[in-house]
């Protein structure tokens, strides 16, 4: 109960009205930005194929170590 009552303050002080800093504007969706949205795709069609070259690797690497191939 004791632990209750300090914390109730503080959170009832950060649901009071503060704004976040980070948050200058709403986005706005009817124009994205273009640039960060082929930057993200691009980054994870880049992973993807890192993912895909080394799954490729260590099935080979599998079949040479166990005579598969």
């Amino acid at each position: 109960m004791i632990f209750k009552r300090l914390i109730s303050p503080a959170v009832f002080v950060s649901k009071v009205g503060s704004r976040s800093v980070f948050t200058s504007s709403k986005p706005d969706f009817t124009n994205p930005n273009w640039l960060r949205v082929g930057i993200a795709f691009g980054t994870s069609a880049f992973l993807w194929g890192l993912l895909f070259r080394q799954h490729s690797a260590d099935v080979n690497e599998y079949k040479v170590r166990n005579g598969l191939d």
